[in-house]
Order: C-alpha cells, then structure tokens, then sequence
C-alpha cells in the first residue's frame, strides 16, 4: 500500500458527518481486518509502544483518554513512516485497589473475606478482573486505540505470571531479594505494608503534646526532668530512650542516666545524637525506635531495644498495658488525659505538620516493624544512573530527567511484599515442619519457582535433619502477594516474551521505542522497570541478544495532568473528574482527541478542558467537532467537483501549467508536510495539531478553495482538471497527515475521496511525499499579500455600509514590483472574491477613496457613494462621541484616590483596560473621519 492510492472511483458521502457511525465502522474494519496485528518478520525499522496497563478497578477516567490520545497519534504516525509497529495494550490487576473493593462490597453484604477464604475470594476477583477490564477494552477501542489485541495482556496471565516468579528467583538468588525485619509503613485499613512511593503527605492542623519525663534518680544540676513533644502520644508506651545533642551543654551532664517513663515505668537511657536539633523545642527528643523510622536509626545506632505497642489493625496491643485494645486515636486521648492527670502534660500548642496517608487505604499510615520482602535497590539503581549518563533513556521534556535521577540517588530497599490475596503469591515456601507446624519469624523457607522445584530444595537442606528427627518434611508457601509494581516493572520486556531470550517479538521489539506516561509515576514505574531491565536485559555490562542497550524504552515522553474547567487537578475526592465517554457519545472519538491533543502547549504541559457541568457541554471539543464537520464538508464539496475523478486518476500537473493559488497551495503544503512530520517525530503533538488546522481550515478551505472555486467547473478542460488535481492531491495529502490525530473520520474521508477498496486503509499509507522543490517563499510572501488585501477590502466594505451585491471601484496601491505584479496577475481573481466593478492598482491612492491599511507598505481603497460616506462619517462621529465620553468616566474614577487606592485591585485593573479599549476605539474613529475628509 504505497502513496499513490488506488485509482478506483470516488464514493459518496452523506449529507452530515454522524460521528458515532463512522467510528463504530472503522473500529470494526481495523479489527476484523487485523489492520494493527504486528508482524516481527514485517518490513521496515520496528517501532514499539507498550502502553502504561490501566487498572482493573472500574472504567477509564479523562487522564487515559488524554495518555490514549497522544500514545495513539504517536504510533499511528509511525506506520505512516512505513515503520513495523507493535503498540501492546493490556491491564494490571492493583492490587490493594481491587481488594480494597472487592473487601468493601463484602462488608457492605455483611460478610468478611476471610468468611469466604481465600479460594472463594479469587473466584470473585477473576470475576471483578472480567466485569472490568470489559468495560476498560471497549473504552479503549471507543477511542480508537490502534493496538494489536491480539497480544493483548494481563499481569496476572500464566505467562507473565511465570516471568514474575522466574525474575524473583534470580533476584534472590542474586542477593537482591532479602527478607527481614525493619520498619515499613502500615495501613491498617487494606491490612497490608505499603511503599514510600504509596503514602501521599497531608498537611493538617494537628496538635504538639509537650511531657514531663521525670529523671529516675532524682535531680541532677538543678534539673529533674526533661520535656519532650510529641504529635502521636500513643507511642511514648514504645518509648526505649530520650535523645539529646551530643554537644548541648544543657544535658551534658544527663547523658548515660535514666528517666522513667511514664504510664509505664520503665527506665529508659538518656542517649547523645547528632539527629537531634538543639534548637528545635527543648532540645530532647522522645526514641521509639519501632514506630518512627528516625527514631529506628538513633535505637540501632544506640542499641536501644524495640517495643511494638501497635496491632496491625491499629489498635493498641498489650505492650501497651492498660491502653491495650483502644483504637490508636482513642488511645492518643486516654494517654494525654492520664499524663495530664499525673500533673506531667506541660502545655499543648497547634501545630500544622505532613502526616503520611496509604494511597489506597485513605488512613494515616503507621510505621510498624514487620518482617517482609525487601528488594536491595542501590546496586539496580547505580546501573540506571550510570545508563542516564549516557542518555538512556531519552526524557522529554529534558527536565524530568533530574526528577529521575535524584529519586535513583536518594532511595531505599523496596518492600515487595504485601499482606494480600489478590496479586503473585510469593514464591517461597516456609520449612513448617522445623517450627512445629506454624510460620515464625524463625522459620527456614526455600525460594522456588513451583512447589515441586521447592520441595526437592527443602529435601536436600532439610530431609535428613528430618527423617532423623521422625519428622515428616512440611512446607506451607508464604500467604502475602508481591507489590503490584514488581510485576510492572517487568511489563516492557514479559510481554514481549521474557524470560524466553528465543522469542521473536522480544529480538524484533526489545527495546521499545517510547513509553507515554505521566510525571506522578516516574517514581512508581519508570525508575523501576529500568531497575528491572538492568537486572534481566544484560550480562555483566553487555546486552542481551546483540542489542545496543538494556534500557526498556529509549524515549520517555512526560505528560502533564488534564486540569477542569477551573483549572484544578481531577480528582475522585474533590469529584470534578469528567468522564470522557459523554464527551465522545456527544462530540465523538475524533473531536475529543484532537481537542486534548491541540490543547497541549508543549510536551508535558497540563491541559485545561472546558467543561459545563448542567449541560455536559465542552466549548473545548465543541470547537474540535467544528474542525471535523469543516473537514468532512470540504470533501463533500471536492466530490461534488472533480468530476467523478479520484487524486490518483487525476494525477498532479506539471508545475508550467499552475496558477497562482495553485502555486502557493502545494508550496504550502510541502512546508506543511516536513514541519507536521518534523513535529510528530519531536513529540510537539500539539504543536502539529495545530499546524494542521491552519492548513486546513485557513489555506485549503478559507483561501484555495475560495480562489479556485470558478476554475473546478471551467469550460477550460485543461484549466478545469489543473484545479481539480491541485484540490484533490492537496486534500487526499491532508489527510494522510490529520490521520494520526483524527483516526476514524480521514479513515472515512480518504475512502470516499479515492474510493480505495474496504480492505484498503489510510492507516497503513505513507507520509506524503511533496516535493521540496515546490516550496516558494517568495511567491507565499506575494499571494499572502493577496490574502491580506482581500480582507482589508472587505472590511472597508463592511464599514462602508454599502450593500453585499453592489459592485465598487476598487484600489489597491503598493510601490512594490512584486506585488504590483501579483495583483496583475490575478486582478479578475481579487475583483470576484471582494465585488470590484473593476480594480486598478498605483502607487499611491486617489482623492475621495475609503482607504484602509494593508500593512505598513500598502493600503487599499474603496470609491463609495456619497450617501454610503455621509452615513459613515454620521457613525463615526457617534462613535468617537460615545468613546470619549466613556474615556472621561474612567479616567475621572481611575483618578479618584479614593477608588484608585481602595477598591480591590482586579477592579482597578479592569477599569484600566476599559480605558485603553475606549482610548483605542476613539483614535480609530479619529483615523477613520481624517481619512474621509
């Protein structure tokens, strides 16, 4: 399917674009023709896109319509280049999000999930996983998702299920994979651990407790206690030791002695560390080692013991002695009552201060110690960093790169387990036979990638020991799932086929080409599935299977946020999220993309969406359906005159035989084509949107058309087919070009324009092809003259008040060659388009003209009737009178100390931009009356 199309007879095409049934018909087309099904054995350079996996937690919101919007103009403007492209859709099972659901839909049926079990309740997840990602597949095509379904994938399929435990056990057996005790952040609402990356920080009014804790062996140097503040007073119970600077003079004297804790009892040491501000309150500061992760570093750096008080489900547990069984609030309360009661509550002050917040479970995170899986992320992180010296990947914009860096400098051992049912079962199995049939914190496990592998491993370490011991070898495999991002993180290379180094989209598509996706997840995803690639996708520092890097995706393309029509952030907590399918129902597909696509300024900008909540109407896409019936309107119109005649039937006429507009169209174009495709390739796809629209609504439908309109229906045959082989290569060019952006409806245009066959798409022709050597500055500079003194004269005319039909002289006067000459050549063109009874061209103007500016090198002029002129003059007059009338009002009042020095300041500067529009108007109407005399 090359450039030229087929040269079949033009179809007809209806009276109104419908949108809904043009997209539903090429969706289908594309679909059952397998259009987009990728080939590794196809021609040309692989290109490839894996897109960013949306959840299964329900239906695409406006965010996946904008990311869809700009991954599939991207990967449909690379076939046009002829590329081999494989654009990889799929899902990702989140999840705490999916528990997090499925667990409120049991309670609100009065049941529990562990009432059901865990067999029961995977059933109802599958079933979730269907209910959804139905819905989520039909958004996706709705839009017009040019992906090949049938590589289609799910993180949790077999096959990339197996990948997920074959890259846990090399991670393990690399020694990147540890399990251990340390403090990691709780949410007691999903039950489950959590990652740094999971906890959103809040800024809330909260309270700073300050306490009494008194010395244990009495005064020391006139001091027999220190005061220590706190935000959580619930966990003093876990309290091991009170930390003051090392070179404080105040409590030198105190460092190695002990307090008594109070509520408790316990002698806790005061210690010396350098974490300690002395300048912040008293300078001492309260040591809970197992519920702080600062307070964690000064226990281990001091040896101070840790002391859980906190149950998992966040209430107070029995270390906590009499608080044991509250709610973690309810005991922050009993605790400041009972130390306000022994007389130790010194005051309470506000305080506003970030408290970390589970994404997902919406409650405050409390960090607990617990023994989890940890990854050892420095020595996956340093590849990565190391890569980025070298430009891998690409960020765009640039600057996201730093964002990407400085996480991959400041990071920490990620925790990959999670207290859940719904995910990847970890694959290690616990040796229960060696701790009397129950999991313990001591219990030995083996790594595996089955239970069989597992119990042959468990066999060789333990089944002598065993079988001595008249033990039967037990293994039990760990209950808890892996983070869902581990498995993200394997998303570019397990779905093209890896851990299989043999597969064939893996050597044809391996790297991908581009990942899309937005800046909130650079931290989340990106950094890891390049942590992962350095992993899996080398051997020592080469690359696996002959390719030039490791890294997943050579470019990342940054995205910012789809704001409302307040410009604030969507989001389901301040419930201003729209959805897009209204939109589509009402616009359509096309309208809609092209509307978000046309609103980005540059890569990585936010978009703003108009949007009227009561209606359901957006101006914003509003306007793009505008685009789209101009578009489907022009081709109508060139149906209706090329003579039954296709672009390829006509053929393009040598260059002798062009006019003047035919001329300035094709160089046009030829600009046009190299700046769009210039402009896709950068990842400027707003940029390229709107390009396109001022080609096509401002020089092939405002301009071209209106110039060659006589000539499509000459008697001339050779005149007549000149026009329509310019008009009908200039529109099928166009939309080869807005195909990217407006999918279905140059789909539609293009058939009816060429009247290729149904199993002939647009979506798989080439770029067009002008030639370089059509493009003519100077002849755009001239005809762009022509353009500019056709509105001038028009709006002299419309000024003039004189009728639409009547025929005046008119004047056009320049001292420039060319476009004196211009206007020759095309003096029966411009008399047509602006009513002349006839049209000369000098120098310099006549006596008794209506004259108007051109630019600063010509003006044109009207010889209007007497009474056209007195009636104008009698305008101009009313105008100037009413202007300056107004100008002494705002003048007076912006001069009024008491308004100009008290009213609010958005007043003030309203009034003083109606001042200068008022002083305009006045200066044009003087202009204007100086002009007539």
């Amino acid at each position: 399917m090359t450039e030229a199309a087929d040269a079949h007879a033009p179809a007809t095409l209806p009276k109104t674009y419908d949108p809904a049934a043009t997209e539903a018909r090429w969706q289908g087309a594309w679909e059952a023709a397998g259009a987009f099904r990728a080939d590794p054995g196809a021609p040309g350079e692989p290109f490839s896109v894996v897109i960013p996996p949306p959840n299964v937690t329900g239906s695409l919101h406006m965010g996946h319509g904008f990311e869809a919007a700009l991954i599939d103009t991207i990967v449909r403007f690379q076939r046009l280049q002829g590329r081999n492209v494989l654009c990889l859709p799929g899902t990702d099972h989140a999840s705490i999000a999916v528990q997090t659901i499925l667990e409120k839909q049991i309670r609100a049926e009065g049941g529990h999930k562990d009432d059901l079990g865990r067999d029961a309740f995977l059933e109802r997840a599958w079933s979730w996983k269907a209910q959804s990602e139905g819905t989520i597949k039909g958004q996706m095509r709705r839009l017009g998702y040019s992906v090949d379904w049938s590589r289609e994938r799910f993180t949790l399929d077999p096959d990339l299920s197996a990948a997920v435990v074959e890259a846990f056990v090399r991670l393990h057996e690399q020694g990147l994979i540890y399990r251990g005790e340390y403090l990691v952040n709780w949410c007691p609402a999903s039950g489950s651990a959590v990652s740094d990356l999971e906890v959103e920080m809040k800024e809330l009014e909260g309270q700073l407790w300050h306490f009494r804790y008194p010395l244990s062996d009495g005064a020391a140097g006139g001091i027999d206690h220190l005061v220590v503040a706190t935000t959580r007073p619930e966990t003093m119970l876990g309290d091991t030791g009170v930390a003051v600077h090392p070179t404080d003079p105040r409590y030198a004297a105190l460092v190695g002695r002990t307090i008594t804790l109070p509520l408790v009892g316990r002698a806790i040491p005061i210690v010396a560390d350098e974490h300690v501000d002395p300048a912040f309150g008293t300078g001492c500061v309260k040591v809970t080692p197992a519920h702080d992760p600062n307070d964690f570093a000064i226990g281990a750096r001091h040896g101070l013991p840790l002391i859980t008080v906190m149950a998992k489900d966040g209430t107070m547990n029995e270390a906590a002695g009499r608080f044991a069984g509250l709610d973690r609030f309810e005991a922050r309360k009993a605790v400041v009552a009972a130390m306000e009661a022994e007389g130790l509550l010194v005051k309470v002050e506000p305080h506003r201060h970030s408290v970390p917040y589970s994404d997902r479970g919406k409650v405050p995170v409390e960090p607990l110690l617990s023994t989890q899986w940890f990854v050892k992320t420095e020595p996956l992180a340093a590849r990565c960093r190391d890569a980025l010296e070298r430009g891998e990947p690409r960020f765009v914009p640039e600057r996201w790169a730093r964002v990407y860096r400085d996480w991959l400098t400041d990071i920490r051992d990620w925790c990959i387990s999670r207290q859940l049912w719904w995910g990847h079962r970890i694959p290690a199995w616990f040796v229960v036979s060696e701790t009397d049939g129950v999991i313990t914190e001591t219990t030995p496990y083996v790594v595996a990638r089955g239970e069989a592998e597992a119990r042959a491993r468990a066999e060789e370490r333990f089944g002598a020991a065993a079988a001595a011991a008249g033990r039967a070898l037990q293994l039990e495999q760990d209950p808890d799932v892996l983070d869902t991002w581990f498995s993200s993180g394997l998303w570019p290379f397990s779905t093209l086929g890896w851990p299989d180094e043999t597969s064939a989209d893996l050597a044809t598509w391996y790297p991908t080409s581009t990942l899309v996706t937005g800046f909130d997840i650079i931290f989340f995803w990106v950094a890891r599935m390049t942590m992962m690639a350095g992993a899996f996708l080398q051997e020592g520092e080469v690359p696996l299977g002959g390719r030039d890097t490791w890294i997943p995706f050579r470019d990342v393309m940054i995205h910012g946020l789809v704001r409302d029509e307040n410009n604030r952030k969507m989001s389901k907590s301040a419930g201003n999220g729209i959805d897009p399918l209204p939109l589509i129902e009402r616009y359509g597909a096309d309208a809609l993309r092209f509307a978000l696509v046309r609103e980005v300024a540059g890569a990585g900008q936010d978009i703003r969406l108009d949007y009227h909540r009561a209606s359901g109407a957006s101006s914003t896409v509003e306007a793009a359906r505008n685009f789209a019936n101009k578009l489907f309107n022009a081709t109508r119109f060139a149906l209706m005159n090329l003579g039954g005649e296709t672009p390829a039937s006509l053929g393009l006429p040598p260059l002798a035989e062009l006019e003047s507009e035919d001329r300035w169209l094709l160089s046009r174009l030829a600009r046009t084509s190299a700046q769009a495709a210039e402009l896709y390739a950068g990842y400027r796809l707003g940029e390229a949107a709107k390009l396109l629209y001022e080609f096509a609504w401002n020089d092939l439908c405002d301009q071209y058309i209106e110039w060659s309109k006589p000539r499509l229906a000459a008697e001339d045959p050779a005149d007549r087919r000149v026009a329509r082989g310019v008009l009908a290569y200039s529109l099928e060019a166009l939309l080869r070009m807005l195909h990217p952006l407006m999918p279905h409806l140059t789909e539609e245009l293009w058939h009816g324009l060429t009247g290729s066959s149904a199993d002939t798409f647009l979506a798989l022709q080439r770029w067009p092809q002008p030639e370089a050597a059509w493009v003519d500055a100077e002849h755009e500079s001239a005809f762009q003259f022509g353009i500019d003194a056709v509105r001038a004269i028009r709006n002299l005319r419309a000024l003039s008040g004189v009728k639409p039909a009547e025929k005046l002289s008119v004047g056009i006067h320049t001292a420039t060659a060319a476009r004196q000459a211009f206007v020759a050549a095309n003096r029966e063109k411009i008399a047509r388009l602006v009513g002349a009874a006839n049209l000369h061209w000098e120098p310099e103007p006549t006596a008794g003209q209506l004259l108007g500016i051109v630019d600063s090198d010509a003006q044109v002029g009207l010889t209007v009737p007497l009474q056209s002129l007195e009636a104008l003059r009698s305008r101009l007059e009313k105008d100037l009178a009413r202007a300056e009338k107004e100008i002494a009002g705002l003048a007076g009042r912006l001069a009024n100390p008491n308004f100009a020095g008290k009213a609010p300041a958005e007043v003030v500067a309203e009034c003083r931009e109606n001042l200068a529009e008022a002083e305009a108007q006045a200066e044009l109407a003087r202009r204007r009356l100086k002009e007539l005399g």
